[in-house]
């Protein structure tokens, strides 16, 4: 087997299975336990609200003014 051929087989084959991990991928979303996630990311969102200072702005606000400079 050349190396085009060992290529091609490469590429079918990961388009195939790019049909099959994206069923996959689906599957595990609907089948997902929103609560069950969001009380295993509670504890490290209650420590980064214990340890991080607040920021001053999320940069929302710097955004807006550089939008408001372009459009003068």
């Amino acid at each position: 087997m050349d190396e085009q051929e060992t290529i091609r087989r490469w590429v079918e084959t990961w388009k195939e299975a790019g049909i099959e991990l994206e069923a996959i991928h689906r599957r595990e979303i609907r089948e997902a336990d929103n609560l069950q996630v969001l009380a295993l990311l509670e504890g490290a969102f209650n420590h980064a609200l214990r340890t991080m200072p607040p920021r001053p702005s999320s940069g929302l606000v710097a955004m807006q003014e550089w939008f408001a400079k372009l459009g003068r």
